[in-house]
Formats: C-alpha cells, structure tokens, sequence
C-alpha cells in the first residue's frame, strides 16, 4: 500500500514545473495500470498495516478514483491552455487523489473519517477556485454545510465506538452488536447518507455541479458520491441488528425519493443539473440495495456504484465539450448537434445507453441485482421500481434527443468537431464501463 503513496507524494514537485502537465498525466496513468495488477486475487484482505489495508471492495474503489483522477486531468485541458493556475490545479488533483486512496484504504474508523472530511478540502478549492459563475461561493458552502454537519454526529458515534469496545480496528466490529442504540444507529448512518445523497438531503449536489469545473463535476459524481456507500457498507456489519428494524424507512424513503427526482429530471433544461440529478435517481437505487442487508443487494449496488461513476463522469465531460464550444448548457440552445457535431453524437449516444442500463454496460449487471434484492425484500416495491425504471429511460432519451435532434439555434457559429483528447476521454469512460462486465464475478461475489 505504501508504495503507491509514496508515489502520489513525489508526483506533487513536479506541479512547480511548467508544462509538466503530460507528465503527470502519463505518471497517473502509469499508477492505475500498475495498481490494476495488483489485484487481490483472494477474496480477502492484503497490504495490511496498522492503518491501511486492502480488500476486493477497497481496490475497486481505490481503481475507480485512480482513474478518475487521470481523467480529470485529461479533460482539464483548457485550464492549462490559459495557464490559469494550472500548478496548483494539479496539485489539488493530486492531494485530491491522496485522500480518496487514503480513504478508501483505512481500516480504522477515526482515520477513515479524517480522510473522509479531508477529501472535501480540494473539492471545495476546485468549485471556488475554477468554477464559472459568482454563485459557486454559495455551492462550495452548501457543500461543506450539509457534509460536515451532518458528519459531527459521525464523529461523536466513532468516539463512543471508541469508549466502549477500546478499539476502532473495522475487524473488532464486526458482530458487535451489543454496543448499538437507535441514536448511535442513526449517528452513524446519517452521514453516509447525506453524502450519497438521499432525496431530502439532496439540495447540495445539484448546485455544487452546476457551478463546478468539468474536473470538479467528474470526480464528485465519479468517486465522492461513493464515499457515502463504502461507509454504509464498512459499518453494516456493527449496525445489522437496528438495520433489518429500520431499513424500511430508508428504502420507502429513497426509492420514493428516486421517482420524484426522476420527475424533476424531465423539467430540466440545463445539462449539468439534469446529470446531476440523475446521479440522485441512481443512487437512491443503490442506497435500497444496501438497506435490504441480502447479498445480492450489497453487491448489486458495488457494481452500480462503479458503474455510475464512470458513466456520469462520461456524461458530465460530453457538456463540457457541448459547453467549451456553444458557451451554454441549455437544452434550448444546444438542440441539432448531431447537425454539428456528428461524431460526438455517437459517444452521446453510447453514454446514454450506458446511463439507462442497455446492454452490455455494468448498469444493467447492478440494475438487474438491486431489483431482484428489493423485489425480493418486498414485492409491493415492484410497482415503484417500475415507475423508476421506465423515467431513468425516458429521462435520458429526453436528454439524448433535445441536445441531438431538433433546429439548430439561429445564433451558433461554426467550431470544431472534436479533438483527439475529446475522443480518447470518451473512449476511457466508456470502455471500462462494458469491459468489466466479461469479469462480472469481481463486482458480485465478493462477499
């Protein structure tokens, strides 16, 4: 484990240097591939330490964020073509990347929420210091307010852990079950949701995506919307005796939750906040999945988990380009591109597939999962999920026709088809995303 730290700390005096931008790009590129054949082949933990440690849901996660990160970079382009901070903007990524592994790693409770909370630190920089209009003030506050209040009673629940059992080791805890109460219940779960986030505490993403760079918005519906899921599956294992008494309340709540912001998904006109509030849809799926306690509903939601982020991440990069070239994310404005922009209308098209679970990409694998769990659980979910199911359709054809079809707006000048980059970034979603399906077996089994 320590040796890709210690390889994310020497890559940050490199950011001093101008133009080192493709070296770090490759260099981060060069980690993922290596950390990606260092598999733990048994379905256990390996690297451990005191402090880290790795197992199968720890590496995919940590894979994920590695990826990410270099996409982030890649997509960023124009930052360092304007030389707007550009040192500093690889050096959040970087300590970005630094806490996420971090984080993803710990295997103590109060380490895992230092990084945790750190993890917000650059992504807050990332929203004040290059987002595109003034209100990305307000949204870095919405931001920091929601998760880090809800987080102090994460906190206080993690030191009572602490009094009562000696230790925060996440194997201690496991069939602990004599140390729970409903209050230390909802301590511990509340923040996980929040972050996720769940319908009703909600109102900090979309605004925090909207005011975002494209590096902003990528990694935090990539990886930091995950954060919450992983904390819900660490601490499962203490909190199963109050889960099975009150997963009915968090299921009703986001499954309800999910079908209205689908609703609200077909009002948008904006391209970002349609994305982001699609992300809400997704993960209130996820969240079922995980309060159901069955097997096939925690991994399930891993795998849509990981699918997710790379396919919103993917979406959120195509309205940047939209963004760069038109200067406008309205639906209204951006209608006809395929008029414009034939060959980007083939990855918006393949993305959105991907984003309504068609075949082969990894949300079909977790989709199919998490309604077979929750109609398991309770077969009165089914009319629901149905319901669900067919707005997240219909939600992003209405996305994929209006930017697609339609007249071209009056006032839109001639620019560029796409470069090279543009193409390899979509490609690096997009491929992953229905690779990872011919190995289906690392995403559900590995309970």
């Amino acid at each position: 484990m320590l040796k890709f730290l210690c390889f994310l700390i020497f890559l940050t005096p490199l950011c001093i240097f101008p133009g080192s931008w493709w070296l770090i790009c490759s260099l981060l590129f060069l980690i993922s591939f290596v950390y990606m054949f260092s598999f733990p082949y048994f379905f256990c933990w390996s690297g451990l330490g005191y402090i880290f440690g790795c197992d199968l849901i720890s590496y995919g996660l940590i894979l994920l964020s590695l990826w990410i990160c270099v996409l982030m970079v890649l997509a960023s382009e124009s930052i360092f073509r304007s030389s707007y901070f550009s040192g500093f903007f690889l050096f959040v990524v970087i300590a970005l990347t630094l806490m996420l592994y971090c984080t993803f790693s710990s295997i103590g409770l109060l380490s895992f929420y230092v990084f945790f909370e750190g993890s917000l630190i650059p992504t807050f920089f990332l929203i004040l210091g290059w987002g595109y209009q003034p209100e990305r003030v307000q949204a870095g506050v919405y931001l920091l307010f929601y998760t880090l209040l809800a987080s102090l009673p994460l906190l206080v629940g993690i030191l009572f852990v602490y009094n009562s059992l000696g230790s925060l080791c996440l194997f201690m805890l496991c069939g602990n079950g004599s140390l729970v109460s409903v209050l230390f219940y909802v301590c511990m779960v509340f923040a996980f949701l929040v972050s996720m986030p769940m319908f009703m505490v909600h109102l900090w993403l979309p605004s925090a995506h909207v005011e975002a760079p494209v590096s902003g918005s990528m990694i935090l519906a990539g990886v930091l919307l995950k954060l919450g899921g992983y904390g819900l599956l660490r601490v499962f294992p203490v909190l199963y005796k109050f889960g099975f008494k009150f997963g009915v309340v968090w299921i009703s709540l986001s499954l309800v939750g999910g079908l209205c912001v689908s609703l609200f998904c077909m009002r948008q006109t904006d391209l970002k906040s349609l994305i982001a509030y699609s992300s809400v849809a997704h993960m209130s799926m996820v969240i079922g999945g995980i309060m159901t306690l069955s097997y096939w509903g925690v991994c399930s939601s891993f795998a849509l988990m990981v699918a997710h982020g790379l396919c919103s991440s993917g979406l959120f990069c195509l309205s940047n380009i939209t963004y760069e070239r038109f200067g406008s994310r309205s639906l209204l404005i951006n209608s006809g591109l395929i008029n414009l922009m034939p060959s980007m209308a083939m990855w918006w098209f393949l993305l959105s597939a991907c984003n309504m679970a068609a075949p082969p990409s990894l949300n079909l694998l977790g989709e199919i999962g998490l309604l077979s769990s929750l109609i398991a659980w309770s077969w009165c979910l089914m009319f629901v999920l149905v319901f669900l199911s067919f707005f997240s359709a219909a939600y992003t054809l209405y996305l994929y026709s209006y930017s697609q079809h339609g007249f071209i707006y009056s006032g839109l000048y001639s620019c560029s088809l796409g470069h090279v980059r543009e193409f390899l970034l979509l490609f690096l979603h997009w491929f992953p995303l229905n690779l990872v399906i011919l190995s289906a077996d690392i995403a559900v089994f590995w309970v």
